[in-house]
């Protein structure tokens, strides 16, 4: 099978990857070049805000493909996710027309102009010209994964008063997970699969730093120290990475050099996300700075 990543090794991806700012590992880097030489969708699951997302929003940047974004949710359904129609241009069209037309005017009532794609028949019909991300699939219920699966087998679809549209290339597929709940063996066959955890501390302190490359080294290790307490302590939502960039970034921009533990108890909003846990690692701020 030809590919356009053909000749891309692990490394220059890493380093493309690490030109825009994302610090991936190599079991990472190693999964993402399989997926685009072999053309298969890839499934990352793995902790909110390690980075999924970001993952694919970085990709389509350093391709210079456009980014068609799913967000999955409880409920979601075919309308939602692949198209729909204007009801209410043609409403106004059908009232257009005169009591002979309206008979005749079928064909037009359900043609392109009314047909309102959403982002899975975007994706069909970009094809190589997108990364489709398919953000926690994981909220959606096993009726919407079954089709998801139909889909990313053929990357075709049917539209009855259109008929089947099938994909001229197949676009960059990536599913994220939090692992609310577990996915079908099925969906997991059709895809590449990696597991995205917490990165070590030094990794992490250099993810900070590509993302804030003016903070200080000393501050963003401070952080990723401070952080990295938090996540061993017994919290209903541990923070992610993205949560450390958000406490580093506000760090700063109150001035604070050092992370003391008056500073830590200032900006904690931007690292601990419940009520819950924000009452009780501030009773404990001290133990989370030393």
């Amino acid at each position: 099978m030809s590919s356009a990543f053909d000749g891309t090794t692990v490394e220059s991806l890493t380093a493309d990857l690490g030109d825009q700012g994302y610090i991936a590992d190599r079991g990472l880097a190693t999964t993402l070049l399989l997926a685009l030489k072999l053309g298969r969708p890839l499934l990352l699951e793995g902790e909110v805000g390690v980075g999924k997302t970001e993952l694919a929003k970085t990709l389509a940047t350093m391709l210079g493909r456009d980014l068609i974004r799913l967000q999955c949710y409880e409920g979601i359904d075919m309308n939602h996710a692949l198209y729909e129609w204007d009801y209410a241009r043609q409403m106004l069209f059908v009232r257009s027309l005169s009591q002979s037309e309206v008979a005749t005017s079928d064909d037009d009532l359900f043609g392109e102009r009314f047909l309102v794609e959403r982002p899975l028949l975007q994706a069909v019909r970009a094809g190589e010209r997108c990364v489709l991300l398919i953000d926690e699939v994981d909220r959606a219920d096993d009726e919407f994964e079954a089709f998801l699966l139909e889909l990313l087998g053929d990357f075709q679809v049917t539209v009855p008063e259109v008929g089947t549209i099938k994909a001229e290339t197949r676009p960059i597929v990536i599913l994220t997970s939090n692992r609310t709940r577990e996915l079908h063996d099925a969906l997991k066959r059709r895809c590449l699969y990696t597991w995205i955890g917490f990165p070590e501390q030094s990794r992490e302190v250099e993810i900070v730093r590509s993302r804030l490359p003016h903070v200080t080294e000393s501050l963003a290790a401070q952080v990723v120290s401070a952080v990295n307490k938090l996540r061993a302590m017994e919290l209903e939502k541990l923070p992610g990475v993205a949560e450390t960039i958000d406490w580093t970034e506000s760090l700063d921009a109150l001035g604070v050099q050092n992370l003391t533990p008056e500073a830590a108890l200032d900006t904690l909003g931007a690292v601990v996300k419940d009520r819950d846990d924000l009452e009780y690692t501030a009773k404990s701020v001290q133990d989370v700075v030393a």
